[in-house]
């Protein structure tokens, strides 16, 4: 179909600037992705060079692979069906970033695919001032998956949209404004969320948000107080209640935290800590608040990380796999808590929240994770990673630590066990090394020395040892 004439004839310039473009025809000409692979193995015809070209004449990619290698560097990909992604040249990648974690049951679920397919041929997009049926249908399903009290759901679009949304209920419900966050956090990239993620300072962006203070995270491998005992970790939560009493005295709304902080360095919660932070913040009137983006859903071997510390949240938030590969996110709170920051009226969302199609998607996604049961699948996932890695550890002293559950499991690099010094340039090398290979993960942790690996739910075992063949060549090239 030719294209529409345009509104108003381009000054002459206009039509040579743009008719004379050296990319955009070599791009439509040879461009199969609108009609899919030309083969199995993911192979398109595209011209990848001029793909690169147009992308870095054309397009703000602020957002990297890793903190290695800039995705305009990285491969271009095409296809992807489980736990593995396919670039333009055929080449298969075991992805153990799920994506950007959002992929978690596999890329192209069936289950989620079929649901997405029939809803996009029923009803797409409706106004979020009124009700549809998959919003409903979704919100009933997710609380039968929740400990009391918590009991209701906001549907939005991204994990950070759902931390807005927590802070906002927070702030609205106590009658206070100020938000505690541990210091090796990561909640989002929005100007509010990007206030509190402090594993993601980026400066010159402006001051953040007033009334946001960082408290000392329980990182165990490298904590300012021996970590010693079962309660090794009291001295630094008194530290961090002392400091939240001088620094927001009789203002404190909540404290966002990660049951497990995963961009931080993949560090786990030690036992009793959350429950002992809830009951502080409980004297002093303020709400606890987990991010489960990252961790929620299945990921730690249970369906909520939150079940494992023997604490339920005041507000939770869920986002990545919530929509097997869709945009969706929830913000998850208790009755009481809902209705006294609503009201005076309270109004928080976009033109897409409570998208038809997105709960669809979500709704696939949780009876995949329920009728599946993920959380076991994530168990056995998890264990298997663990003993290779055990057996690596043994033969390479680099590796310093080894920490993380079920699907999101994390490698500190080190240069000397005993020193601990942070082995991060190696660390680069390795991730670029397992990339050449097929194996996709992240570089994360406040060094940058910390390898994060989320493989998919459906990871199979014979993939799982490959992706440990695949990082065992790496650091015995470069460890």
């Amino acid at each position: 179909m030719p294209a529409s004439p345009p509104l108003r004839q381009a000054p002459a310039a206009d039509v040579h600037r743009h008719t004379q473009h050296p990319v955009a025809p070599t791009v439509r000409r040879q461009t199969g992705l609108g009609s899919g692979p030309s083969d199995h193995s993911g192979r398109t015809g595209v011209d990848i060079a001029a793909l690169r070209a147009a992308g870095a004449r054309h397009l703000i990619q602020s957002e990297l692979l890793s903190d290695v290698v800039p995705a305009i560097e990285g491969p271009v990909f095409v296809r992807a069906e489980g736990a593995e992604i396919f670039d333009a040249d055929g080449r298969g990648y075991l992805d153990f970033n799920s994506g950007q974690m959002c992929s978690a049951l596999g890329h192209n679920n069936p289950r989620v695919t079929a649901a997405v397919r029939e809803g996009l041929g029923t009803l797409t997009h409706a106004s979020s001032v009124y009700f549809n049926a998959p919003q409903l249908l979704l919100a009933a399903r997710l609380a039968e998956t929740f400990d009391a009290p918590l009991s209701r759901s906001l549907f939005i679009q991204s994990g950070a949209d759902s931390n807005e949304a927590a802070l906002l209920f927070a702030r609205r419900a106590t009658g206070r404004t100020g938000i505690g966050a541990l210091h090796l956090s990561f909640h989002g990239y929005t100007d509010v969320t990007r206030a509190i993620s402090f594993a993601a300072a980026t400066p010159g962006n402006g001051p953040a948000i007033p009334e946001v203070f960082a408290i000392p995270a329980p990182y165990a491998y490298r904590s300012p107080v021996p970590a010693e005992g079962e309660d090794w970790w009291r001295p630094l939560l008194a530290i961090a209640l002392d400091l939240l009493d001088r620094e927001c005295p009789d203002n404190l709304a909540a404290v966002i935290a990660e049951p497990l902080v995963s961009a931080g360095g993949v560090i786990e919660m030690p036992p009793g800590y959350l429950r002992a932070l809830k009951a502080g913040l409980k004297e002093r009137g303020a709400l606890l608040i987990l991010d489960e983006a990252q961790t929620g859903l299945g990921k730690l071997g249970s369906m909520y990380a939150y079940q494992q510390h023997g604490v339920v949240p005041d507000i939770m938030t869920l986002s990545k796999h919530f929509g097997g590969g869709l945009p969706i996110s929830a913000m998850v709170t208790t009755d009481a808590i809902a209705e006294r920051a609503l009201e005076g009226g309270l109004t928080f969302g976009h033109s897409h929240s409570s998208d038809p199609i997105a709960c669809t998607a979500g709704l696939a996604s949780l009876d995949e994770i329920l009728e599946e049961d993920v959380p076991a699948k994530a168990r056995a996932i998890g264990a298997r990673w663990l003993a290779g890695m055990e057996s690596l550890m043994q033969r390479f002293p680099i590796i310093g630590d080894l920490r993380g559950r079920g699907c999101l499991q994390g490698v500190e690099l080190v240069r000397d066990r005993a020193t601990k010094e942070p082995a991060s340039r190696e660390a680069q090398d390795i991730y670029r090394d397992c990339l050449a290979n097929g194996l996709l993960f992240s570089v994360r942790g406040q060094h940058g020395n910390v390898l994060r690996f989320v493989p998919p739910f459906c990871s199979s075992g014979e993939q799982i040892d490959r992706a440990v063949s695949i990082l065992e060549g790496a650091l015995a090239r470069h460890g």
